[in-house]
């Protein structure tokens, strides 16, 4: 399981609350401890500040004097205000970081005569993620109407979202066919009109993933996670309304739906980068039928790409995973036992109920829940989480985005596992199976 070269593009309403606090720190005040520390001013600025130190400047090299004792004398935050500076309030301003959320770009000489190797095909770029901004190439034509299933209280705004974008925006809307066929809304005269001009579909049936420009989903943090399990390849956009039970995916209030779509539609707003788990099942042909029919019957799963080597006598599943990876006991009473591969080494046997394998988006969810830690979604990392491990030295581990993870039964487990995508899909691991 490796990160995925194709990532979810997720609308953010929220911009710059970070850089604004900042902004009125610089203004109020020159030195950042004094906000932090204010019982230690007046001791402080009773100090003598210490004299500076002479800086000497080798021959060879063309320094401005000034400009090194003007470096010299101003004051870097956390330190002691030198009484001598003469330098405006603003410095703070000058002085800090725009980044905030990346580091600086890695060096590539070590010493006087140590470097790396020069690789064409490595390539490292580094993007602040504020200035992330969606644009259109063409207008936005057909848009997905994703809403939460078997929730009364979301017809209302289901039905004033449609009706906005096609009778105002003169968009084309794709909904699925059991919202349509929902008798709530072929009951309402009033919506009969526009329910003859929504486009419907059947998700394992019809491919939707070429013909979309953009999503929108009613509902929580599951019914975003619904939406992009539909897109196997390239994700559209996705604004994600608050309407449901969980909200860490999904920042628009619907209250002003009207505003921020027509926003959207636009171009130039915010959005954020989110990374997808890339994950294939390699099976034994053999073990493999029942779970097969099963799997393409599944009334809430779609039928995933799959690769069949009759010389190997094996099946190939490829899915792909925006919140996590999870591999648990099932339905046994034995601990789960299976084995943790990082780039082809065995890297640890995890006994217990399981493991989640995680991406940053993920790390709010199961794995959060497990006991680890909440990774930004701009951090290009996989995390791996035990569950319930029976041992008292593994704990949740963060590897690069780029490595491939593979996990498969112990050789002296007792019985099978079971895995699952999003909490989708859920199907069996046997010996052999990875």
């Amino acid at each position: 399981m490796e990160r995925a070269e194709e990532m979810d593009n997720f609308i953010s309403a929220a911009q710059v609350p970070v850089y604004e606090q900042l902004d009125r720190l610089s203004e109020h005040n020159s030195d950042p401890e004094e906000v932090i520390q204010p019982h230690r001013r007046q001791a402080r600025r009773e100090k003598v500040p210490k004299e500076p130190m002479d800086v000497k400047i080798p021959q060879e090299r063309n320094v401005d004097q000034e400009q090194v004792h003007r470096s010299r004398d101003e004051q870097l935050p956390g330190r002691p205000e030198n009484t001598t500076t003469t330098e405006s309030p603003k410095r703070w301003d000058r002085c800090r970081r725009g980044h905030f959320l990346h580091g600086p770009y890695p060096a590539t000489h070590f010493g006087p005569k140590a470097c790396i190797l020069p690789n064409p095909t490595s390539v490292m770029h580094i993007q602040d993620p504020a200035s992330q901004r969606l644009t259109w190439s063409e207008p936005p034509v057909n848009v997905l109407v994703i809403k939460k299933i078997r929730d009364e209280s979301l017809l209302e705004p289901f039905k004033q979202l449609c009706r906005f974008l096609v009778e105002e925006k003169q968009l084309v809307v794709y909904v699925e066919k059991k919202v349509v066929e929902d008798s709530a809304l072929s009951n309402d005269e009033a919506f009969h009109t526009i329910r003859n001009q929504l486009c419907s579909f059947r998700e394992g049936y019809d491919d939707i993933s070429k013909c979309i420009d953009l999503i929108v989903c009613l509902g929580g943090d599951g019914t975003l996670l619904y939406a992009s399990s539909l897109f196997q390849g390239s994700v559209p956009p996705v604004m994600a309304f608050h309407l449901g039970s969980l909200g860490f995916l999904t920042p628009f209030k619907f209250e002003s739906y009207k505003t921020e779509v027509t926003k959207v539609f636009e171009g130039n707003a915010a959005i954020v980068l989110r990374s997808r788990l890339k994950v294939k099942v390699v099976k034994d042909i053999k073990h493999v039928q029942e779970t097969v029919n099963k799997y393409k019957v599944e009334e809430n799963g779609l039928v995933p790409q799959s690769h069949t080597d009759k010389e190997a006598g094996t099946i190939t599943i490829q899915l792909q995973a925006l919140n996590e990876v999870v591999v648990d006991r099932g339905p046994s009473s034995y601990l789960s036992n299976v084995d943790l591969y990082l780039d082809g080494r065995l890297i640890t046997s995890v006994q217990g109920d399981g493991v989640i394998v995680s991406t940053p988006t993920g790390s709010t969810a199961y794995a959060a829940a497990a006991g680890a830690s909440m990774i930004h979604p701009n951090v290009p990392a996989i995390m791996v989480t035990p569950i319930c491990p029976h041992s008292l030295s593994f704990r949740p581990i963060v590897v690069p985005a780029g490595v491939e993870l593979m996990i498969m039964l112990s050789p002296d487990a007792r019985s099978t596992a079971w895995v699952s995508f999003d909490g989708r899909k859920r199907q069996e691991i046997q010996h052999g199976d990875r």
